[in-house]
C-alpha cells in the first residue's frame, strides 16, 4: 500500500495531531526530530526529562520552546511520569529517549501502572528497501528471541492489528523458513506449517497469508516459478513473520548496510504504540518512527490488536 516513508508522512498529515511523550528527553536528535515533526503538524511533543538539560539543548540546536516540559530528577521518574502521562490518555504515544531500555521497559511492563495489556509486547520493523517496490513490514526482529508457536501467532496478530490500523485491508503475509517443504526437525517449518493450519480456519481474516516460504520464493516470483512453486504473494509481501530474533535483526541490518534501505520501528502490544528506537538512531529513523506512530494514532485513534 505504502511504497515510501515520504507516503507514510503524507498520510499521516490527513489525521489529527499526535501527543508523543518522551522518556528522558536529553536527546539532541529527538528533540530535532519533534521539532521537524512538529512543523509537518504531526505532533506535539511533551517531554519528560531534567528540565535544565532539555532546555540547555534546545537552546544549542536552535530549536522551539513550545514544547511542554515536565521536570524528573532521574531517569527511572521521567519514564514512571511519561508512562503515566500515556496511561491517563495525556499523550497518544510514548517514546524512549536517553534511558536504558531495561528501566523504560520495566515502567513499561509493570502490572499497575504500566501500559501492559493480556497480549504479548513484540516489534515490527518497517524498511524503504531499494528495488522493493513497497515498504516491508518485519516481525519480531528486536523483542522476542526465539518464540514458540503460541508466540508467533501473538506476534502475527499484534503485527496485523498495526497494519490494519494504518489503512491496510489485505496485506501479504510471508511465513520465512529455509525451504517450502514441512521437516518435523525444523521448527521454522513446522510452526509455519500450524499456523497455515489455522489461518485457513479462518483465524487471521483479513490477510492473505502463505508459508513456509523461503527468502527467494518470497521476493521473486521468478525464483518460485523455477522450484515449481506455486506462490500468488512472491515479490508483493508486506509483513515478514521471521522464526527467530537473530533472523530478524541479520535481514533488517544487511538492508540498512548493503541495500541503503531506510526503517522504522514499533513496539506493539501496549495500550497505545511505542517508540524505543537505539539511543544512536539518527534524525531521520526517529522522524520515520514517529511518523509510523502517527500514521496509526491519526487514522484511528485507540490502538487495539485484531483477535
Amino acid at each position: 500500500m505504502y511504497k515510501t516513508f515520504h507516503e507514510i508522512i503524507a498520510r499521516a498529515k490527513e489525521g489529527k495531531c499526535t501527543r508523543i511523550c518522551v522518556a528522558a528527553a536529553e536527546d539532541g536528535e529527538i528533540l530535532k526530530a519533534l521539532e521537524e515533526t512538529g512543523k509537518m503538524g504531526l505532533t506535539k511533543g511533551i517531554l519528560v526529562g531534567r528540565k535544565e538539560k532539555i532546555k540547555e539543548l534546545l537552546e544549542e540546536n536552535q530549536l522551539s520552546e513550545s514544547f511542554e516540559i515536565i521536570d524528573a530528577v532521574s531517569d527511572e521518574k521521567a519514564v514512571e511520569k511519561a508512562v503515566v502521562l500515556t496511561r491517563s490518555e495525556r499523550a497518544d504515544v510514548l517514546m524512549k529517549g536517553l534511558v536504558n531500555s531495561s528501566i523504560f521497559m520495566k515502567k513499561v511492563l509493570d502490572k499497575e501502572n504500566g501500559l501492559r495489556t493480556d497480549r504479548i509486547i513484540s516489534h515490527m520493523a518497517c524498511y524503504e528497501i531499494p528495488g522493493y517496490e513497497k515498504l516491508l513490514f518485519c516481525t519480531d526482529s528486536g523483542i522476542n528471541v526465539a518464540p514458540n508457536l503460541e508466540r508467533k501467532i501473538a506476534i502475527l496478530k499484534n503485527a496485523l492489528g498495526a497494519l490494519s490500523k494504518m489503512g491496510y485491508q489485505q496485506p501479504k503475509v510471508a511465513l520465512l523458513a529455509a525451504n517450502e517443504m514441512v521437516d518435523p526437525k525444523v521448527a521454522a517449518t513446522r510452526d509455519a506449517a500450524d499456523i497455515m493450519g489455522i489461518y485457513q480456519n479462518g483465524v487471521f481474516e483479513n490477510c492473505i497469508m502463505e508459508g513456509p516460504l523461503a527468502f527467494d520464493v518470497i521476493f521473486s516470483a521468478e525464483a518460485a516459478k523455477h522450484k515449481g512453486i506455486k506462490c500468488e504473494i512472491s515479490g508483493q509481501v508486506d509483513l515478514l513473520l521471521c522464526p527467530s530474533i537473530e533472523v530478524g535483526n541479520a535481514l533488517g541490518k544487511s538492508w540498512l548496510h548493503f541495500n541503503n534501505a531506510r526503517w522504522a520501528g514499533l513496539v506493539l502490544g501496549g495500550t497505545k504504540p511505542i517508540l524505543m528506537g537505539s539511543r544512536s538512531d539518527t534524525f531521520e529513523v526517529k522522524v520515520n518512527g514517529i511518523a509510523l506512530a502517527c500514521l496509526m494514532n491519526s487514522l484511528t485513534g485507540e490502538y487495539k490488536s485484531i483477535e
